[in-house]
């Protein structure tokens, strides 16, 4: 995953052969818990989803996201080595958790830039956002919790999102948000 700076990525990830990555209420928590501690120094989130067997982040990556680190002989963007100390850290504990022994991820992490246009950026925001509903989690947007949707609904006050920023990079307005 090479990212570039000022650049608004779609990042995601699914469970191995489409199964489950969550199993619980907790197990969200811990997931949105280690995000903060993990994605949130490295890039500005603007949006993200958690679903039963995958996630979905949009990330404004910045110059913090983009540098380069080294580790075991390995060279990453600091974003990248953040997301693998995300998942890893997650797989270890719900491995030990549910008793599995194969990844719960599938290799590689996407990350698809949506910046080229503002549109772009903005239905990749609406896409995550209604994730629940389409797969019929939930008949409303507002009935997910694992969601940044509710954040910017004004339902919740979430801390992970960077919603000014995302106001302004994406153009939003309260509707816009709403649909």
């Amino acid at each position: 995953m090479q990212l570039t700076a000022g650049s608004i990525y779609h990042v995601y990830n699914r469970g191995n052969s489409r199964e489950r990555i969550f199993f619980s209420s907790e197990d969200y928590r811990l997931f949105l818990k280690n995000a903060r501690l993990y994605l949130k120094p490295q890039a500005d989130i603007l949006a993200w989803c958690l679903m039963p067997t995958h996630f979905h982040f949009l990330v404004h990556a910045n110059e913090t996201s983009v540098q380069v680190t080294e580790e075991t002989g390995f060279r990453r963007q600091q974003f990248s080595q953040a997301m693998r100390q995300l998942l890893s850290s997650y797989t270890h504990t719900v491995s030990e958790q549910e008793g599995r022994a194969v990844g719960l991820f599938l290799q590689r992490t996407k990350a698809v830039c949506v910046s080229d246009d503002r549109e772009h950026a903005a239905i990749a925001f609406r896409y995550i956002h209604q994730s629940p509903v389409r797969t019929r989690l939930v008949e409303k947007l507002e009935d997910w919790p694992f969601s940044s949707f509710a954040d910017y609904a004004g339902i919740r006050d979430g801390k992970l999102c960077n919603r000014l920023l995302a106001t302004r990079l994406l153009d939003l307005r309260e509707e816009s948000v709403l649909v």
